[in-house]
Order: structure tokens, then sequence, then C-alpha cells
């Protein structure tokens, strides 16, 4: 059904940012939509779990890898126009793609989101946000694939519901394309605005090391990234991955990190932050997969 690119026992440390991650049992793309919706039937009508990978940010694989099928989103990839206020996004379309493209047709509105790695599918998964605005604020619609009803349906942004870090979708349901509200606005200035964005970034974020984003969410009134310093973390290291010593709720990995070295360090933050300061953190990052 997909020839030639279905591969076995497949290391997702390979598909996802942070380099780390066990095989999958199979990973599979797909680059149209009708590959998607067989795929996922094939899937369904043989019991087979099935996870759905986009750009491989904010996830972190288990070393023992995942079962069943991963699933990339590699060739959904269109950007267009509709009508004269709305871009219109596959969920494949990865974060450059789309700030790029709302530059040169002036289209403003995307520029915080030039922070954000990753694909248009993920951002809405995660109701990504930075600099105070989310996708939520954005979004007008959704395509979404619902594999219970089995048929594509649109989604209109008063049938949505966004919450911090998570967008609540039926289940087992895959985003397809998002169309998001924007405003004119002269090329020069979108692009300059992009530009302070990307250079705050780099000057407070470890963007040029693997990583998967921020780990955990920022508790109600207060940043984890300031918990996880202040507790005197910055710097801790299991193996080769590194709690950032540039931004406290980043984990890089130095070179040959596993996973399990990062999910120590993830359970090190928690416990430090909860014994010194009383908080629980919650991780933004999602963990699947088996342990080794």
């Amino acid at each position: 059904m997909l020839p030639g690119r279905v591969a076995s026992d497949e290391p997702l440390a390979h598909w996802t940012s942070l380099r780390v991650g066990g095989p999958a049992d199979a990973l599979v793309r797909v680059d149209t939509r009708d590959e998607l919706v067989r795929t996922l039937a094939l899937c369904r009508a043989r019991a087979l779990p099935v996870t759905i990978l986009g750009g491989g940010f904010n996830a972190l694989v288990r070393d023992g890898g995942l079962r069943g099928v991963v699933v990339r989103l590699a060739g959904l990839r269109e950007i267009a126009f509709e009508g004269d206020a709305l871009v219109r996004a596959e969920a494949g379309v990865t974060h450059t793609q789309l700030t790029r493209f709302c530059a040169e047709q002036g289209r403003s509105g995307l520029e915080f989101a030039i922070g954000i790695p990753g694909t248009v599918g993920g951002w809405i998964a995660m109701n990504a946000g930075v600099h105070g605005r989310e996708m939520k604020d954005l979004v007008t619609s959704l395509e979404l694939f619902e594999p219970e009803r089995a048929e594509i349906v649109a989604r209109a942004r008063e049938a949505l519901v966004f919450r911090y870090r998570k967008a609540e979708l039926p289940p087992g349901a895959v985003v397809l394309s998002a169309t998001f509200r924007t405003e004119s606005a002269a090329p020069a200035e979108i692009r300059e605005r992009q530009k302070r964005y990307l250079a705050q970034r780099r000057a407070t974020q470890p963007v040029d090391q693997p990583s998967c984003g921020s780990v955990f969410k920022n508790p109600p009134g207060d940043y984890a990234g300031r918990l996880i310093e202040a507790a005197g973390l910055k710097g801790a290291r299991e193996g080769a991955a590194v709690i950032s010593p540039l931004h406290a709720n980043f984990i890089v990995n130095e070179g040959g990190a596993r996973a399990g070295d990062v999910l120590a360090l993830i359970e090190r933050a928690r416990a430090e932050v909860a014994k010194q300061f009383g908080v629980e953190l919650e991780t933004e990052v999602r963990i699947s997969g088996e342990a080794p």
C-alpha cells in the first residue's frame, strides 16, 4: 500500500528532535490524505496501535520504543489562502514554511510562532504558544480525520476547546489542516518582528542543541524554568543529557544520550522542585513508549 515507505524496527531517535528513543515496530510515511485514511483504516481493522508523528518535537519516546505503527505526516504540506484574511496550512507544514509564507505574502499575526518549532499539526494538538499568545487566538477552523466516524470533518473554532498546552479533540482524531486569521501588513514589517522574536529565542533558549522544547508546563503564577534554576539544577547531568545552563526548562542531548537519561533528569527536577518549593511540575513533553 505504501511501497518503499515502511520501515520495520526503525529507531525513533532518528525522527525526534531530542534524538533519543527506541524503535517503532513499523514507521510509515504518508504523503496524501487518501494514504492516511487507508493506513488508519487498516490499523483499525487489525487492532494495531497507532501513533501520529509530525516534526518530532515535544516528544520523548522511551528506550524500549513504540509498539504498533508510527505514522509520519510527511507529505501534507500545502499552504493556501482562503479569502482575503485566512491562511490554511496542512498538518505537515513546518514552522519555517508557514512563517516564511506569511512574510512573503504580507500576512501578519503568526510572527510569534516563529519561535515555536515543529509542524502545524503539533502546534494545534499542543495549543502551542509563546510571548503571551497561543494557537487558539488565531485558529478559525480545523480539518480532522476522525477514525471512529471514518470521515474527514471540519470543525469551526466555536466547536473547539483549547486549554493550556492542549486541544481537546475527538478520540483518535488526526489534524489534517488548520486555518488561521491574519491581517495585512508590509512584508518588511513582518520580517522585522520575526527577526526580533528569533533573536530573543536564540538569546534565551538552547536552539542549536537537540532538545524537545519546554519540558514542563509553567505552574500558575510562576515559571518552571525559574523553579528548576532556583533548585540549583541548571547544568545537572545524567549521562549525555543535561539541564540547559541557558534555560532550565530545557534538557539537551550533548551526544549519545538515552531516553532513560532524560527521564531521570525529569524526575530529579520534579522531585527537587516539590521538595524545595512545594510545587508539583507537570510535563509538557509527551512521553510515550516502553521501558527497555
